[in-house]
């Protein structure tokens, strides 16, 4: 019997999704969590989406699916992801993005696995099942060369140093310095949970799909910046 049936306490879970103009998919996000599975397994949930600045219906449309709306407007990843950590009362916290291509559904069998194997920490790998058109050229040859350096400079072995879909403690909240405010944010809270704080820790494979709406993300800015994060925070954390 697993330690989450033998519990007769009711343990939350946060569940954190940036949003920057998603009015597309953000509805359809917030819909996916599952909810009365996690309630089943002994869960209350909270759901909040962090508006970082939207100029359409983000908000709208998140408050309506459900979810807790939380404005920053100061854009940036991390500082989306700072403010929802702020305002997180769950016992875990687990993130998806607000564009469909994480699977929010997996959100169970995570924190299964993370209490079942007394993880800190359980971050994911998008390469074992993408979709094939999931992720441009560049940006596959750019996380290729980000993994590599974050295994030459940290000794980890991350399979996919970028994956934005992570649960864990909360309690680890705490003994984190995270001063990344971009996209460099999610290598960040990897490194620091990982690499400075030894954390019991665990890389499962999801599928990664397609996103849905507008992309965000900069190959030609963001690539390099993470890479220079690397050896920033290798040098001083």
């Amino acid at each position: 019997m697993s330690r989450l049936s033998e519990s007769s306490e009711v343990s939350k879970i946060t569940v954190i999704i940036p949003a920057l103009n998603e009015e597309k998919a953000i509805g359809r996000v917030v819909r996916s969590i599952p909810k009365e599975q996690l309630n089943k397994m002994g869960f209350s949930v909270q759901t909040l989406v962090i508006d970082n600045g939207s100029e359409d219906r983000t908000a709208e449309i998140a408050r309506m699916s459900g979810a807790e709306v939380i404005f920053e407007p100061r854009r940036g990843y991390g500082r989306a992801y700072k403010a929802g950590f702020a305002n997180a009362i769950g016992d875990l916290i687990a993130t998806v993005d607000a564009d469909m291509s994480y699977p929010a559904n997996d959100i169970p069998k995570l924190a299964k696995l993370l209490i079942e194997e007394d993880l800190d920490f359980v971050t994911t790998n998008r390469f074992s099942y993408m979709d094939p058109d999931a992720m441009s050229l560049r940006n596959i040859i750019g996380n290729v060369i980000l993994n590599l350096v974050t295994r030459l400079l940290y000794g980890i072995d991350l399979k996919d140093s970028q994956s934005g879909m992570w649960l864990f403690k909360r309690a680890l909240l705490d003994r984190l310095i995270c001063k990344s405010d971009n996209m460099s944010f999610s290598q960040e809270i990897k490194l620091d949970a990982i690499y400075y704080n030894k954390c019991r820790w665990q890389e499962v494979p999801i599928r990664y799909r397609c996103r849905v709406g507008e992309q965000k993300l900069s190959g030609w800015s963001d690539g390099p910046r993470n890479l220079l994060a690397l050896f920033r925070k290798r040098i001083h954390r």
